[in-house]
């Protein structure tokens, strides 16, 4: 017989599934249960933009992109960014497009990192940086952010953790779970960190539009001295509601994204190309459906914050994306028991903090990315299973 154990990259074998799934499935598998645990947009793709991928169909254009991705789509993307954020790349030698942004961020991984380097990972945030750094051989180091700094990364916290192995940092905001965003003078403080230390940053943006308050998002390589050390990561799955297309890019200095470029030929050769005819329209004539979602998840915002705090779950409030991250720490329950009891009696799926690094504990996150209707019955819900366990 086999030991497949022995036959298994170790590295591999070490890495734990994802926290975020398993109460998507129990849910799956049960009736009438009211599932907020997984971070996709409920509005369908714009028709606008499906109906470009469906005309490059209808047209025969079913053949293998460039691998850096179609020029034009390119050229949009490096539109986009000089509109909205005043940064611009040049389409032709520092952008590539990827599957998604989970892909560009595996390929910065395992084109920066040595083995053996370290990787400044704030948590909580989401599950793939510390598997992917590792699988390309480098060193996660979490930092832990905290609820009264707004889970905001402080320059103190990221001194703390440098050592002389340390060569990248991750900057994953707006953040997934807490929602918490870092406006112009947090980056700032950062950068100073980054120049002083020598450090490259892989910031990823891929909720940049889903920013609240009046206050736009700052791309971090708009930042002094900043374009030259990061990879920018950003994509079309939350913005556009284009999660099942698949597409993402990097944006990042020309000599970096020569070698992810030589990496995603071997393993992916380009991205869908029906996903890349979508997203040209996405980027020409898209504006409007961001602003017109954003409303509408800010509205679910307040709503589930107010709800939350109204039950006496203590709610940090978010200023971008679309989770919000309640303490549960008032019921006596660790968030693996609250999420488990919830589904099971209440039928509201949500995801347990430490999903999200160790520090998440005492935590839920809970997604508003679904409709009013299913947001008011959730905390209905949620409201009846705090009184039962209060009683």
């Amino acid at each position: 017989m086999i030991d497949y154990q022995q036959k298994m990259n170790p590295a591999v074998l070490e890495i734990p599934p994802s926290g975020i799934r398993k109460f998507f499935d129990i849910a799956n598998e049960m009736e009438d249960v009211i599932s907020l645990s997984i971070g996709e947009p409920d509005f369908v793709t714009p028709w606008h933009v499906r109906q470009e991928g469906i005309r490059s169909l209808e047209d025969g254009k079913t053949w293998y992109s460039p691998n850096r991705g179609f020029s034009e789509l390119r050229q949009e993307i490096s539109r986009w960014l000089d509109r909205h954020y005043q940064v611009e790349y040049d389409p032709d030698k520092e952008l590539l497009v990827t599957v998604g942004g989970s892909e560009a961020i595996d390929l910065c991984f395992r084109t920066l990192l040595a083995p053996g380097d370290e990787v400044l990972v704030p948590q909580p945030s989401f599950v793939c940086y510390g598997p992917l750094a590792s699988m390309a051989g480098g060193v996660p180091v979490i930092i832990e952010t905290k609820a009264e700094n707004s889970f905001r990364l402080t320059p103190a916290e990221i001194e703390e953790k440098l050592t002389p192995r340390t060569k990248l940092l991750v900057l994953p905001f707006p953040n997934n779970p807490t929602g918490a965003v870092m406006r112009r003078s947090d980056l700032e403080a950062v950068a100073e960190v980054v120049r002083r230390h020598d450090l490259l940053v892989l910031s990823d943006e891929i909720y940049s539009e889903l920013t609240y308050g009046g206050t736009p998002h700052v791309c971090f390589s708009t930042i002094e001295g900043m374009r030259e050390r990061t990879i920018v990561v950003n994509g079309f799955s939350k913005a556009f509601a284009m999660t099942g297309w698949r597409l993402g890019y990097a944006a990042g200095p020309k000599e970096l994204v020569a070698q992810m470029t030589k990496l995603h030929q071997y393993g992916i050769m380009c991205a869908p190309t029906t996903a890349q005819y979508a997203a040209i329209e996405a980027l020409k004539n898209g504006d409007s459906d961001i602003q017109n979602m954003c409303s509408q998840y800010d509205m679910r915002r307040r709503l589930i914050v107010d709800g939350f705090n109204r039950m006496g779950l203590t709610c940090f409030e978010p200023e971008g994306a679309f989770y919000v991250f309640p303490c549960i720490r008032s019921t006596g329950m660790t968030s693996e028991e609250f999420c488990e009891k919830l589904i099971y009696e209440q039928h509201v799926a949500v995801v347990p903090g430490p999903a999200f690094g160790a520090c998440g504990e005492g935590f839920v996150r809970v997604s508003y990315s679904y409709s009013i209707k299913h947001i008011t019955e959730a905390l209905h819900r949620i409201e009846r299973f705090l009184e039962e366990h209060r009683a």
